[in-house]
């Protein structure tokens, strides 16, 4: 154990050094002022601390000249590379208030001058034990984070690559609101002219949408593929969903789902939506139409209550389906939010443009976002006309 003895008073330091030499403790270092430790901590380093020192303790007098052992300690506090080294303040005064400015500033307990070596060795034992308990916790999350964050690599691998041929073009912009997030995307070709597009939002964040959002891809790569109408998939969704036995949950978990099937043959877009915001389909003549909700939330009900439409589009129209976490950076009022999304399916080319990528900076590194997810679908409906 390391253990820094921070006074002025050198016949102090040399009791406190001996009484912990005869306690067993061998690394002791030493100073006669708070700059003095400031500079054994590498506080005076223009950055702050380069690394964490080894220190697990400190030892400090409330009452030395020029920097008091008060000030010292709420700056120790200030760096995240030394706020956790436990500080046993050192004072010859027994004022309560005084000792309570002490524990505010950061100390984890305090002895009282003349210092009875019991009772500073229990005090000792106790602050290494709780600094212990932190390190383990500290240990441990940072493995949690770690695995999150190879956690949300694998759930990024299952989101589809940018898709383009003669007749459509197909690509995302997707920002998740932490390591793990509860939106999904996909789209599959489905031949003849057709393709199969889906954008879901799971209710909630973290590991348990996580997981769902990885399920409900598995099974999209075993049914899409055999051609199921838009309401049928839904349907099928739902119950794989109600076959997960969450019931004696107290938690409901559902989820938001658009599915469209784009046929650019026959000039039609035939969706359903379970509850999800409405996408946007800005025809070639300037008009705009929305692909708004047809039924219930998907896991909401064992049964799910929903219908399938039928849009005529116009050749080369353009399509966005998006989740709510993008409404809500676009504006807190929804019509609003819905009316610049709009705009910017009309002034804008692609994705690619400033104004969209402005909307999925992230706001402010302290406040947790939700998932904010945008499909942007280019058709070119009059590819057959052009010799296929």
């Amino acid at each position: 154990m390391n253990v820094l003895i921070v006074d002025d008073n050198p016949t102090n330091v040399m009791l406190v050094r001996e009484i912990l030499r005869k306690a067993g403790y061998t690394g002791i270092s030493t100073a006669s002022s708070a700059r003095e430790m400031y500079r054994i901590l590498g506080m005076e380093e223009p950055t702050g601390p380069l690394a964490v020192p080894e220190i697990d303790i400190i030892l400090l007098d409330m009452m030395m000249p020029e920097i008091d052992g008060l000030e010292a300690c709420r700056t120790v506090q200030q760096y995240a590379e030394l706020k956790d080294i436990p500080i046993i303040m050192v004072t010859a005064v027994g004022d309560s208030h005084l000792l309570a400015q002490a524990l505010d500033a950061g100390a984890v307990d305090y002895v009282t001058k003349p210092i009875n070596k019991i009772e500073l060795m229990a005090r000792i034992r106790v602050a290494l034990r709780l600094k212990q308990e932190k390190d383990w916790h500290k240990e441990r999350d940072r493995l949690i984070r770690e695995e999150l964050r190879l956690a949300g690599k694998v759930q990024s691998s299952v989101l589809t690559e940018p898709y383009q041929d003669e007749r459509i073009n197909i690509h995302a912009l997707y920002q998740p609101s932490d390591e793990l997030a509860g939106d999904l995307y996909a789209w599959f070709p489905l031949g003849e002219g057709r393709y199969g597009i889906i954008i879901i939002d799971m209710m909630g964040h973290g590991v348990s949408s996580a997981l769902l959002c990885m399920f409900i891809a598995s099974v999209l790569r075993d049914t899409v593929v055999q051609k199921k109408e838009p309401d049928e998939l839904l349907r099928l969704l739902n119950t794989k969903f109600n076959q997960l036995h969450m019931n004696g949950n107290l938690m409901l978990y559902y989820m938001t789902a658009l599915y469209a099937i784009v046929d650019t043959r026959a000039h039609t877009i035939h969706y359903a939506n379970a509850g999800h915001p409405p996408g946007i389909v800005h025809m070639e003549d300037g008009s705009i139409v929305t692909l708004d909700s047809t039924g219930y939330p998907v896991g909401m009900f064992s049964e799910l209550d929903i219908e399938a439409r039928i849009i005529s589009m116009t050749p080369n129209a353009k399509m966005v389906l998006f989740t709510d976490g993008l409404l809500e950076s676009c504006s807190e009022d929804i019509d609003e939010a819905k009316d610049y999304i709009v705009h910017l399916l009309q002034s804008e080319q692609s994705l690619a443009a400033p104004a969209w990528k402005e909307l999925f900076k992230i706001a402010d590194e302290e406040t947790r976002e939700d998932d904010k997810c945008i499909i942007w679908i280019d058709m070119n409906s009059t590819a057959d006309s052009n010799g296929e």
